[in-house]
């Protein structure tokens, strides 16, 4: 049995929750306590991963990606080498379609928090930043580790973007879910039972985490 796809599904779960929290975090921030024009559009783009169509995102982002995209064009020029159906295409798609997934759990958790911390640390001469690290982020934390197991749990069973922009290429792209779907069309049942198998247990793993996480905030509440 070759685990090679599971490991490649751990690995980009991991990396692209690491980023996808570093990213999100601050763009969290913004959004919740900061007014822009076109915020309303700005969240709406964030979260339309949630409702089009995998295999639609996916085109898109191939499209974006590709030799004649924009990101696709840029990449090859800075390292001379193609964006589409390598781990860092995959990468990308993964914490694009990802990131709403990042966002709620920490809009929630800002929601959340007590105006009055957030007065006081302005009245202390606290700059955005400072009150960022200070204040937000240490009586947010909950909501940081649901916000990463989310994604990490998404991406884990990621299927739709993942192939149409990787592809299958066995060691680079070829994760557990498309492995799965490969083995079924191949009558190779046992291989896709046990890698479906694994991928329930994480996956139940990982909601056992967020309920308890979820019990402890509304206790903390």
């Amino acid at each position: 049995m070759d685990l090679t796809p599971l490991i490649l599904s751990a690995k980009l779960a991991l990396i692209s929750t690491a980023l996808l929290l570093v990213v999100a975090a601050p763009l969290t921030y913004c959004l919740v306590y900061f007014r822009f024009p076109g915020k309303f559009l700005v969240e709406a783009l964030i979260g339309l991963p949630l409702v089009v169509p995998p295999t639609v995102m996916g085109f898109y982002l191939l499209v974006l990606m590709g030799p004649s995209g924009m990101l696709g064009k840029g990449w090859q020029v800075l390292t001379g080498q193609p964006l589409v159906f390598t781990f860092v295409g995959i990468l990308l798609a993964a914490m694009v379609h990802s990131l709403p997934y990042a966002v709620q759990p920490l809009k929630t958790a800002y929601e959340r928090l007590d105006s009055r911390l957030l007065e006081m640390a302005q009245v202390l001469g606290c700059t955005p930043v400072t009150a960022y690290f200070r204040v937000i982020l240490p009586n947010t934390i909950s909501g940081l580790i649901a916000a990463g197991i989310l994604a990490f749990a998404h991406t884990m069973g990621e299927f739709g973007v993942i192939l149409m922009v990787g592809g299958s290429i066995p060691g680079k792209t070829k994760v557990a879910s498309i492995a799965i779907y490969e083995y079924v069309e191949a009558l190779r049942y046992q291989e896709a039972w046990i890698l479906s198998l694994a991928l329930v247990a994480i996956s139940y793993v990982i909601l056992l985490v967020v309920n308890g996480l979820n019990r402890r905030s509304a206790h903390a509440a």
